[in-house]
């Protein structure tokens, strides 16, 4: 009897395997099917780019694609969001995919027949609104998946919850919004999300391709204030004054030792950047206070504790040198986007089926930072980029603009690899799941 086990197991996994690859094929040739139609979706949404937190005419077309392919929909979720329910023929586990919605404040530049003329108000400011991150292909690559799978139900082995969720960008001044509120809201909640999926076009990298990394791929995000407050004296008798703006200047010298000397870069990387400084008002007064603004980037929870420290010790105690105070306000932004290293490992081969072996490269991760995060934080999840880089690596007119700039451009052949890429990773750990 138990000689006979290993050759039954063996039997088993080679049909598993085999109807696995049978079914990767029927998606892939489905995908292609609507590769066009997709496309569309996509140019319809670059078209028609609507700022965080009001994705309304963007959250409608999306909730009446998805109402249209029988799958249940809920919308007003986190203001804006959509959420589509797609319970499969089999029971399985619970699949969240994602596909954040919001454009930017950027006045578009890409000569496209299908470029943003939209103006809309950003921080009471008049701008050109644009896709200017990629977000349009996400929703058109997830509602494309969202067809795919409706029509296959019957093989689906679990229920998918399709997320298409607003404000990534970060919510407008005094309002919650993006992910985090999704969370709040209940979104990974009935059904129950065992692990969720996400994709990111990405201009720099070959159209075709696909990078991805395991444990911290994209960064913590956080705000930090720091206000110095001296003396006001004259400017012609600066011994009369505690001056704020020596001592501020002081401690932008001070911070950069806190990556280059008191962080062990050796483990992840680090950043700590000042991005605005004001104070004073005329050039004959040292003004009482300076204020400084900047961002912290961190890959590690105990690094991300450890620099938040050293911040606030290096500049009260430069501060203290010179007889000023420093205020330090270190405000907690987006957590570290984590992809799970066992769920990253079992989905490698998905990805590499859907854009070929040779084409799926592991790279280092970035200083950039996604709310998908707070997904991550309460489910495994997985987060990976696919490429939208042309060929020659020009965009129209020659020129190719990278990511949140007015000459942003997507070569939309690589839309497709991300729509394969999702129907793989899906429908593989619905396959393998206990």
């Amino acid at each position: 009897m138990k000689r006979s086990v290993l050759p039954m197991v063996l039997i088993m996994l080679t049909m598993s395997m085999t109807q696995a690859q049978k079914l990767s094929a029927k998606t892939d040739a489905m995908a292609i099917e609507i590769e066009q139609k997709v496309i569309e979706w996509r140019r319809h949404f670059h078209k028609n780019p609507e700022l965080s937190n009001r994705e309304f005419k963007t959250a409608e077309k999306i909730a009446e694609h998805l109402t249209s392919l029988g799958i249940e929909v809920k919308t007003g979720i986190a203001k804006t969001g959509v959420v589509g329910v797609l319970k499969g023929g089999k029971p399985g586990p619970v699949v969240g995919l994602r596909a954040d919605i919001d454009a930017l404040p950027v006045t578009e530049r890409t000569p496209v027949p299908f470029a943003s003329k939209v103006v809309s108000e950003y921080n009471g400011i008049e701008t050109g609104v644009m896709h200017a991150c990629g977000h349009d292909t996400h929703i058109a690559i997830l509602m494309g998946a969202a067809e795919v799978l409706s029509k296959m139900k019957k093989d689906v082995k679990g229920t998918v919850k399709f997320i298409f969720q607003p404000a990534e960008e970060g919510a407008p001044p005094g309002e919650e919004g993006g992910a985090k509120l999704m969370v709040k809201e209940g979104v990974l909640k009935n059904p129950d999300v065992d692990v969720i999926f996400g994709l990111h076009i990405a201009a720099g990298t070959p159209a075709g391709h696909i990078t991805y990394k395991p444990g911290g791929t994209m960064a913590a995000s956080d705000r930090f204030v720091i206000k110095v407050k001296g003396k006001q004296a004259h400017g012609s008798a600066p011994w009369t004054s505690v001056d704020p703006i020596v001592t501020a200047a002081q401690i932008i010298n001070g911070l950069q030792t806190v990556v280059s000397r008191q962080t062990e870069l050796t483990k992840e990387a680090a950043v700590v950047s000042v991005g605005m400084i004001r104070g004073g008002v005329r050039n004959n007064i040292i003004p009482e206070e300076v204020e400084m603004i900047g961002t912290i980037r961190t890959l590690d929870e105990e690094m991300q504790k450890k620099v938040h420290e050293n911040i606030r010790r290096t500049a009260t105690k430069i501060a203290e040198s010179q007889g000023a105070k420093a205020e330090v306000d270190i405000q907690i932004g987006y957590p570290v986007t984590y992809n799970d290293p066992e769920l990253t490992g079992k989905m490698l081969p998905s990805l590499q089926r859907a854009a070929g072996k040779e084409n799926v490269k592991l790279v280092n991760a970035i200083t950039g930072a996604e709310d998908f995060s707070f997904f991550q934080r309460e489910v495994p999840g997985f987060y990976f980029f696919v490429g939208g880089q042309p060929a020659d690596k020009k965009g129209p007119g020659s020129k190719l603009g990278g990511h949140h700039t007015p000459d942003f451009y997507i070569d939309e052949s690589g839309m497709i690899v991300g729509l394969k890429a999702m129907l793989n990773v899906t429908l593989d750990y619905m396959a393998t799941a206990k």
